[in-house]
């Protein structure tokens, strides 16, 4: 569903992440993959971290994750998450390897624990933006 008055901050989508974007609206999950070495990783980056190689893809992943640790903020820097307070952040790192933060699909989840086996799921906030979150798997 999207919601037409979305008042939390909203991703700049620049020639670089716009795949990773494109590919949410599909509710399909996305990293950059260097075409030179096979590097995986999140965020973006013009060139690879590992071979410096500027050649670069987008490879749609499982959707599966571990997580690394959450946080539950009491404290709502940005007036959109007034009404949320308490709201949590997690630390998520994919199967394929790279690491996100990102939100929890609703309220934190019973037993939360890390190690804690996730997938994703993606909320529709603008006609342009589908944010990824993640729910126990």
């Amino acid at each position: 569903m999207t919601t037409q008055t979305y008042d939390k901050p909203l991703p700049i989508i620049d020639e670089l992440s716009k795949p990773f974007w494109d590919h949410a609206l599909e509710h399909r999950l996305s990293v950059q993959a260097c075409t030179h070495c096979r590097h995986l990783q999140f965020p973006p980056s013009p060139v690879c971290p590992k071979c410096l190689s500027d050649e670069q893809e987008w490879l749609v992943v499982s959707g599966h994750a571990t997580l690394l640790s959450w946080v539950k903020f009491h404290r709502a820097y940005w007036d959109g998450f007034m009404q949320d307070i308490p709201y949590d952040a997690c630390l998520v790192q994919l199967k394929e390897g790279p690491i996100m933060v990102s939100n929890f699909s609703g309220p934190t989840p019973a037993n939360v624990h890390i190690g804690m086996p996730l997938k994703v799921t993606f909320e529709h906030v603008t006609p342009e933006v589908a944010l990824s979150r993640f729910t126990p798997a």
